[in-house]
């Protein structure tokens, strides 16, 4: 046997296995910041199963950790390197294999971008609704490993619930086909579904079979303007209790609303505290459906305002898809020389406590004068508090720290879940933990033990094989953002 880098040329081709320095360092991590990434060994780009399972049966030889990576537009650390890592870029796997018009699927490799499937199924008048606000950079397998969202959530639901199959290269390298091509199927355990979400922790996604939906017709786009979030987050309660199922309910407050006015003017209401984006898709019924939702909107709204046509409407939608950059060229704008970071929390809590949420937040990030801006889908209670940080200044990052443990634990106590749509990585991986509780915890350890008994695959994410020496979690790869259980609000 010889090194890993030596085997892994010799079962592939040689322009599959890069030793770069410069290639290993844009390997390392994903959109997270203040999550720590090791530096892999070697990165090798596939360009089939076949090629992704010779690559993990060396490093499954030689005992070495395989990374997953697909664009890296995540949150929360699940694509970061840790040192000596055999990372594996699926870039290379970014063929739409077939779409069929009759059955309504789509087989899809994991590096296809997000907004190229859902292009290429609008040609067949299908749609694939999972709509992640990186949509036009954001991978299907990525998707699938985190159990992506975005703005059509409310309506059509997360990633989970449009997968049917998969291929995937378990931790042995050996190919596991697992799901279905038909509309029903419930034959044995459901292996598609534990696939879905697990961040690459207990197989390599390598092909996707996905459902399709008919095309939806043109939405009917309003924004609700208010003087305070939590007046905004009462319009919303009001909406859902009213048992209307919009297509879009989003959520922008004052920071964000005037970070995507600096960042590409458009006319926003910067003084507004905050805003609500509104849409429908039901055809001839839209118009009607949104003057009920405007009904609901209406009382303590400063202004309420109709789109009037498509362009309009597509305008609206795109100032809500800039929210991310915009932040991130506020941290860079207030903090310069590389000095500005964000840690972007994803706490969905029941829609009946979203003002309680929008409200805690707030006094949060008063009290420990920290810079919060809160976003998000507000019509499914998945908001993404966003917290500024220096990252050059230990005490700020400390702020940042104590705030972003304060928001999970208010999340928690209001009934609610640590992740959304973002998935868990290292960011929060102590506070599933908390979340699951010592059974469920248990439960999720005896899975990853019986996929990949030897860790190799994503260590250190979502969950980890053994209790570290002092009782917490263990792991190669170290989190910045620690749980403190001092910070933990309780507003249940």
């Amino acid at each position: 046997m010889g090194s890993v880098v030596e085997d892994l040329r010799a079962v592939l081709p040689s322009d599959r296995v890069l030793t770069d320095p410069a290639l290993l360092e844009y390997h390392r991590r994903d959109k997270a910041d203040l999550c720590d990434a090791g530096v892999p060994l070697v990165v090798v780009r596939p360009r089939s199963a076949a090629e992704v399972s010779a690559a993990v049966k060396v490093a499954a030889a030689h005992g070495v950790p395989v990374v997953p990576q697909g664009a890296r537009t995540g949150l929360a650390g699940a694509a970061n390197a840790v040192d000596g890592a055999v990372v594996v870029s699926m870039a290379g796997l970014d063929r739409i294999v077939a779409i069929d018009p009759a059955e309504r699927i789509a087989v899809v490799q994991p590096g296809v971008v997000n907004a190229d499937l859902r292009r290429a199924a609008a040609k067949e008048g299908l749609s694939y609704p999972p709509d992640p606000g990186s949509w036009e950079s954001a991978t299907i397998g990525g998707n699938v490993a985190t159990d992506a969202g975005g703005m059509c959530c409310v309506k059509y639901g997360v990633t989970g619930e449009y997968v049917l199959g998969l291929e995937v290269v378990l931790a042995d390298g050996e190919v596991l086909r697992c799901g279905r091509r038909t509309v029903k199927g419930v034959a044995g355990y459901d292996l598609t579904s534990l696939f879905v979400g697990s961040e690459g922790t207990l197989g390599i996604i390598t092909e996707i079979t996905v459902r399709l939906r008919p095309e939806a017709r043109e939405a009917r786009t309003l924004v609700a303007v208010y003087p305070t979030v939590a007046a905004a987050g009462a319009a919303v309660a009001a909406v859902t209790a009213a048992g209307h199922v919009p297509s879009m309910l989003e959520l922008l407050d004052r920071t964000h609303l005037r970070a995507i006015e600096a960042y590409r003017p458009m006319g926003l209401d910067t003084g507004a505290a905050a805003m609500l984006l509104v849409a429908t898709d039901t055809g001839d019924h839209a118009g009607e459906e949104l003057a009920a939702i405007a009904e609901c909107c209406r009382p303590g709204a400063s202004e309420l305002y109709v789109a009037t046509d498509a362009a309009e409407a597509e305008a609206l939608t795109a100032a809500r898809r800039l929210a991310h950059p915009a932040m991130e060229h506020l941290a860079v704008t207030r903090y310069p020389n590389g000095r500005g970071g964000l840690v972007v929390d994803d706490v969905a809590v029941p829609r009946s406590r979203i003002v309680d949420l929008v409200v805690g937040v707030e006094e949060i990030a008063a009290r420990h004068d920290v810079l919060v801006g809160v976003v998000g889908h507000a019509g499914d209670g998945n908001l993404h508090p966003v917290i500024v940080v220096d990252q050059a200044d230990p005490a700020d990052v400390a702020r940042g720290r104590a705030v972003f443990d304060a928001i999970m634990a208010l999340g928690l106590a209001l009934g609610g879940t640590c992740t959304g749509e973002h998935g868990v990585g290292v960011l929060k991986r102590d506070w599933l933990a908390r979340e699951l509780g010592p059974v469920g915890l248990r439960v999720h350890r005896a899975v990853k033990a019986a996929l990949d008994p030897a860790g190799i695959l994503n260590p250190g994410k979502v969950i980890t094989l053994e209790p570290a020496p002092g009782g917490g979690p263990a792991g190669t790869a170290r989190v910045e953002m620690r749980p403190d259980p001092a910070a933990v609000e309780s507003r249940a």
